[in-house]
């Protein structure tokens, strides 16, 4: 074998491996979808909604997605009064607290809303339909932490 085959076959044989790192990569340390995304495939791909059920859930989609971001800018201001009041008081002070406790408050406020969408979402299911919903919803909650 010649010096330009022999580097051919390097090259190839580097390539080959460089994809099967990367395809091992994502099947052993690939992050875990999100709850939501999981969610959304739930209703989307595995209850067999009907018509009517998929306008509602989408129309609840739409809402919430302008709530939930209306939230998170809320959440995000108050980041920065947290980082502001750190970096005034290099410490746990007055203001840190008080900034603490408003991101908090967001954070909360968007838990709440987020729990509102899932029981209005929820609430368009069929019986059947709702039983996997809520099985659903119990193991992303309560499986292992990632």
């Amino acid at each position: 074998m010649n010096r330009r085959s022999s580097l051919i076959l390097a090259a190839a044989l580097a390539f080959v491996a460089a994809v099967g790192g990367v395809c091992l990569g994502h099947m052993v340390i690939a992050p875990p979808r999100p709850v939501e995304s999981q969610m959304h495939q739930l209703l989307h791909e595995q209850l067999n909604l009907d018509a009517a059920q998929s306008a509602r859930v989408e129309g609840l989609e739409k809402d919430f997605a302008l709530r939930k971001a209306a939230l998170e800018a809320q959440l995000r201001a108050a980041n920065v009064d947290l980082a502001a009041a750190i970096e005034a008081e290099h410490g746990y002070g007055p203001r840190v607290a008080s900034a603490v406790d408003k991101s908090h408050h967001a954070m909360g406020e968007l838990q709440k809303a987020t729990l509102e969408h899932v029981f209005a979402m929820r609430s368009v299911l069929r019986p059947d339909q709702a039983n996997r919903f809520d099985a659903a919803i119990v193991k992303a909650l309560t499986g292992p932490a990632k």
